[in-house]
């Protein structure tokens, strides 16, 4: 830019005043300046009479400096700052815009809202630069691939204890489905997938990272290596028998979408649960399910291919014998399975060395072998054995009896009768 009789004027500017001067000095004609500055040649009058009379100031349009005829009443712009200030600062230009037009009345643009706030030197908002990864195209169809991931925050704030948000993203929609449990392990994520299938079907695959709830951390039998197998965790155990294929992700990079949903829900649905008061999870998960169908709406964009690729669960199947923590056991000869300290006896007759003791999402067990249920209850009362008897009731091995013990003195009798019936 430059100054010119007071006057700031840019480039464009003083190129055309340059023009317009040839014009008044007779050097150039109308046409030639129209033609020139790709103006008509009533405007080439228009702008050369008045620079004539206010000089060179005169090129410059007659509304600059003054405040716009559709520029927002200053006391609107007063309300939105001090609302900002106390109830949305740490909100974002988007979310408070948003959120002023439900709760305050007050309808803003976010990006007159933004420019606002530079102005007024508040730039926490302001995104940093992230280094360049390679973009992987989104699926082609719902259900094709669902990416899954558990989020460990303070989503309540100061307001409840810290949990872990279960998410589903669908890699082709962006459409979200997730719900709040007090950890991330086996029953969270089958509970919460339990939920999903029951929603939307049963995907193709799942994407997810190596937490040791998708992935095993043990290493594999001798039985496993030589069938070429690598040991499962039971969330992925129980998908390999729902038949969808599990994916792991090497770098939380390679399941940037659900990462970039937690970074958002980290924003917009922590502030969500501020303005309603929320504190526990099962408020929060009520809230849920008002708010992701509006996220949904929003958020969410058509996949490329109309296909759903999700599948029904197949007639007959219980997904709580699926969707459950199974261990084998051994049956013991007495007809009782030890599991978890616990001890119990089974009531059916059967010829069998192993049972599969089932953990149902519900707390309950069930004992089954070769996928039928069996009778039992169990053992509340175990039987003590010897090595847990009263010291007092335990003969120690090696002690000699003492003089006067009932053994002794039936001994010495037998001595003397014997003695007696041997004398002729």
């Amino acid at each position: 830019m430059v100054r010119e009789d007071k006057v700031i004027m840019s480039v464009k500017e003083l190129r055309r005043l340059h023009v317009i001067h040839q014009v008044i000095e007779k050097e150039m004609t109308q046409v030639e300046a129209s033609g020139l500055l790709g103006l008509t040649d009533r405007q080439i009058r228009r702008i050369s009479k008045r620079v004539r009379e206010v000089g060179d100031g005169g090129i410059a349009h007659r509304s600059r400096g003054k405040p716009s005829n559709r520029a927002i009443d200053g006391e609107i712009k007063a309300r939105v700052l001090k609302a900002y200030g106390t109830t949305y600062a740490d909100f974002g230009p988007t979310l408070a815009s948003e959120k002023l037009s439900e709760r305050e009345g007050i309808p803003i643009s976010d990006e007159t809202l933004r420019l606002w706030l530079l102005q007024a030197g508040v730039t926490h908002f302001k995104r940093r630069k992230r280094p360049h990864r390679q973009w992987r195209e989104r699926k082609a169809h719902a259900g094709e691939l669902i990416q899954m991931d558990g989020s460990h925050h303070t989503w309540f704030e100061d307001r409840g204890p810290a949990c872990v948000l279960m998410a589903y993203i669908d890699d082709a929609s962006g459409r979200v489905s997730a719900r709040f449990y007090a950890y991330e392990g086996t029953i969270p994520a089958m509970d919460s997938f339990k939920r999903y299938i029951k929603r939307y079907g049963l995907p193709l695959a799942v994407y997810a990272d190596k937490h040791s709830t998708y992935k095993s951390p043990a290493e594999p039998t001798l039985t496993e290596q030589l069938e070429g197998q690598e040991p499962m965790s039971q969330f992925e155990r129980s998908l390999s028998e729902l038949g969808v294929e599990m994916i792991h992700a090497h770098s939380p990079q390679a399941k940037g979408r659900i990462e970039r949903l937690f970074k958002t829900f980290q924003d917009r649905l922590i502030k969500e649960m501020r303005l309603a008061g929320i504190g526990t999870m099962e408020e929060a998960n009520r809230f849920l399910v008002g708010y992701l169908p509006i996220y949904n709406r929003r958020f969410s964009s058509p996949p490329a291919q109309a296909a759903n690729l999700h599948r029904r669960l197949p007639k007959g199947w219980d997904l709580n014998r699926v969707l459950c923590i199974k261990t084998e056991r051994a049956l013991r000869n007495d007809f009782t399975v030890a599991h978890n300290r616990m001890l119990y006896q089974v009531q059916d007759n059967l010829r069998a060395q192993r049972v599969m003791v089932e953990e149902r999402l519900d707390g309950t067990i069930r004992i089954t072998h070769q996928g039928r249920r069996l009778r039992y209850h169990a053992i509340t009362t175990r039987p003590v054995k010897a090595h847990e008897l009263p010291k007092a009731l335990v003969r120690k091995r090696g002690t000699k009896p003492s003089s006067d013990h009932p053994w002794k003195r039936t001994f010495e009798l037998w001595k003397k009768k014997e003695a007696s019936a041997s004398i002729p």
